[in-house]
């Protein structure tokens, strides 16, 4: 059993990013996040899978840039200067992901997340914790550790 503690901070709203990939909303735990910042052309690595876009210099740093619309199997639009990178910190990895606008920062109670819908073979739940239904939209919790490529170091070495 939990102590009070515990409890009370399990129960206590957790801050989300928001933001969207075509027609969609998806979010991301905040404390992932180092930075925001605008797209900026990446350079093309040979032999990566086709969800890594390339590669930018971040203040001296290579930094893999993950194209969320292709990782997550959604049409793939060309960059624009509206698109955003979001620059992750995972388990001591450091990668971009490509989406198409930054929206909001969402405060939520576990109580307003629902499961993943299962849907056969459908490998929706290996990318998505959650689900927020709010009355305009259908917001997806992205799982982080699995957007990132196996070995972020073999993309960026």
């Amino acid at each position: 059993m939990k102590n009070r503690a515990e409890l009370t901070n399990a129960q206590q709203p957790s801050e989300y990013i928001a933001f969207h990939v075509g027609e969609q909303t998806f979010c991301i735990d905040i404390i992932a996040v180092r930075e925001i910042r605008g797209w900026s052309p990446a350079t093309p690595l040979p032999q990566v899978p086709s969800y890594i876009r390339g590669v930018i210099n971040l203040r001296g740093a290579v930094l893999p840039v993950i194209d969320l619309a292709a990782r997550l199997g959604l049409p793939v639009s060309e960059p624009t200067p509206r698109h955003a990178i979001i620059v992750l910190q995972h388990e001591g990895a450091v990668v971009g992901l490509l989406v198409d606008a930054v929206s909001n920062i969402l405060m939520l109670a576990p109580s307003a997340i629902q499961p993943a819908p299962e849907v056969g073979a459908d490998p929706t739940r290996l990318f998505i914790k959650g689900i927020v239904a709010t009355e305009d939209e259908v917001i997806s919790i992205l799982i982080i550790k699995n957007l990132l490529p196996e070995s972020s170091e073999a993309v960026a070495a």
